[in-house]
C-alpha cells in the first residue's frame, strides 16, 4: 500500500458499516485447500494412479477451482456443476484414466476442507479493532454448510452482526440484489457502508455498481485495475486506513 497514492476513506466520510468477504479475504482458502489436498493425496494414494507430484496436483486443482468459481460468481454454472467439474478437470488434465478417478474425492474434500482454520495474518486483531469502531457484516459467495463450518471453526461469528450467504439469499455477488439485501438487513445506507474483499468482479465492482465504496484486499500484490481506488495487501493495514 502506498498511502500517498490513495485517499484515506475516513477523511472523506464516516463509515458505520463494513461488509467483509470471507474466502480469500479472511479465511485463507488456498492455504486451507493445500493442507486438505496434501492429506487427501496420501489418503487416496494418488501416487498409485499416476499422480507423482502432490504439488502439481494442487497447482492444477487451484487453477481449475479459481476458474470455476469465477464462472459461479457470474451465475454461469451451478453449485453442482462447480463441484462436479473441478476435480474431474484436474484428473483429466493430469492424464488419469476415468476409471481410476476416486468417485468420492469431492465429497471428502468438501467435508475436510471447511474444518481447516488458517486465516490471513492479523485477522482476529484487525476484526477486533474494527468491531470497536464499526458494525461488521459478512457477505460470502460460499456454500451454506461450508461457510458455517469455516466461521464456527475459526471463531469469527462474534465479530459480525449479520452473516449473509449467497446460497441462502439465492443470488451471488456481484448481483446488486445481494448487496441491497445486506444493506437492508444491516439497516445501513450505501453512503455509510464499505465493502472489503479480494475479488475485483464479485466484491469490488459489485459494491461499486450499487454506489458503495470498496477496498481491494490484494495479498498477492497483483496489478490494481485503474477503476479500483483503494487496496491493501495485509489486513492489518485496515487499522491504519480506518
Amino acid at each position: 500500500m502506498n498511502n500517498s497514492e490513495i485517499p484515506h476513506p475516513q477523511s472523506e466520510k464516516k463509515y458505520r458499516h463494513i461488509f467483509f468477504d470471507l474466502d480469500h479475504t479472511i479465511w485463507d482458502f488456498d492455504k486451507n485447500a493445500e493442507e486438505t489436498l496434501h492429506e487427501l493425496y496420501g489418503t487416496y494414494k494418488l501416487k498409485d494412479i499416476g499422480l507423482h507430484s502432490a504439488d502439481l496436483f494442487i497447482e492444477t486443482y487451484t487453477r481449475h477451482n479459481h476458474r470455476l468459481w469465477a464462472e459461479y460468481h457470474l451465475g454461469r454454472i451451478t453449485k453442482a456443476q462447480l463441484r462436479e467439474e473441478r476435480f474431474k478437470s484436474t484428473f483429466i488434465e493430469l492424464g488419469v484414466e476415468p476409471g481410476l478417478m476416486p468417485s468420492d474425492f469431492e465429497d471428502a474434500y468438501v467435508n475436510l476442507g471447511p474444518t481447516k482454520t488458517n486465516l490471513f495474518p492479523h485477522a482476529h486483531e484487525t476484526l477486533a479493532y474494527l468491531q470497536s469502531n464499526y458494525t461488521l457484516h459478512l457477505i460470502s459467495n460460499g456454500f451454506k454448510e461450508a461457510t458455517e463450518m469455516k466461521v464456527a471453526g475459526t471463531n469469527l461469528a462474534p465479530y459480525f452482526q449479520n452473516i449473509i450467504i449467497s446460497e441462502v439469499v439465492g443470488v451471488n455477488k456481484p448481483d446488486p440484489a445481494i448487496f441491497n439485501h445486506a444493506l437492508e438487513l444491516a439497516g445501513a445506507t450505501i453512503e455509510e457502508s464499505l465493502m472489503i474483499g479480494d475479488s475485483i468482479e464479485a466484491d469490488i465492482r459489485g459494491a461499486m455498481d450499487v454506489g458503495m465504496d470498496a477496498i481491494y484486499f490484494n495479498p498477492a500484490n497483483l496489478e490494481k485495475p485503474a477503476d479500483v481506488a483503494i487496496q491493501v495487501t495485509h489486513l492489518k493495514e485496515l487499522t491504519l486506513l480506518l
